[in-house]
């Protein structure tokens, strides 16, 4: 099946289950940053993003839990957050820099599917301004990208937004991005293999794309393809 899209001028990505095989950050990164996170949070409590990050889980704790809890406590909520894969501010920021490592000391590279980078360089040379949203911080997904088996595909990006903008499953989440980008809602067309993601994009007003990868359940509520190959984007 192919879709064609029109007046579009600029594509917002997901990265996990659309870019890339949710096992690899399920089976390959999470155990990394699970494996690493106490001895880092111990080396390097003292950086301020950890002493932020800590901050903010305990922040939480309190707030959920109404308890006061140490360094000790705050790493092993940290790790339940992993097992658990809830998408902590706190969580995401200290993965990000366990990842840095692993990715700069080679331990692995990002897995992308074959149909992603040849159809990214195709849209990006016809003029289409390229971004991602992602639950990873954008340091995470800074390194996802220059650290692939494709090479370095930081370059095809203008924007980057994570969690700091909001929940990917909250229309104001899109509201914000629109305002940053200056481009109408209808310019914009959001590709993610999760309905509800969409459903948000789609509420205020971006085109919408399904993408539907091995082991994804089909959504036909709104366009749905199985890889970027069948996208025919008309710029606006």
């Amino acid at each position: 099946m192919t879709i064609t899209l029109t007046g579009v001028s600029y594509i917002l990505l997901d990265i996990e289950g659309t870019t890339s095989d949710i096992q690899f950050v399920h089976k390959v990164m999470f155990p990394y940053s699970r494996e690493r996170l106490k001895q880092f949070v111990l080396e390097a409590q003292n950086l301020e993003v950890v002493t932020t990050a800590i901050a903010l889980t305990k922040q939480t704790v309190k707030a959920e839990k109404d308890r006061d809890i140490e360094l000790n406590e705050a790493i092993e909520i940290l790790i339940e957050w992993i097992d658990s894969d809830r998408k902590h501010p706190a969580l995401k920021s200290i993965q990000g820099l366990i990842w840095q490592e692993g990715f700069e000391s080679g331990a692995f590279h990002s897995h992308l599917y074959p149909d992603v980078k040849p159809r990214l360089e195709e849209w990006q040379r016809s003029g289409l301004q390229l971004g991602i949203y992602s639950s990873g911080s954008i340091g995470t997904q800074k390194m996802f990208f220059s650290h692939t088996l494709d090479g370095d595909l930081t370059p095809l990006f203008s924007h980057y937004f994570d969690l700091t903008t909001g929940n990917k499953k909250e229309a104001l989440s899109y509201q914000k991005i629109v305002k940053i980008l200056g481009f109408s809602a209808a310019e914009i067309v959001f590709f993610s293999d999760v309905p509800a993601e969409l459903e948000a994009a789609r509420e205020i007003g971006l085109q919408v794309v399904h993408v539907k990868r091995s082991g994804t359940e089909s959504w036909c509520e709104v366009p749905e393809v199985e890889s970027f190959q069948e996208v025919f984007i008309h710029k606006g």
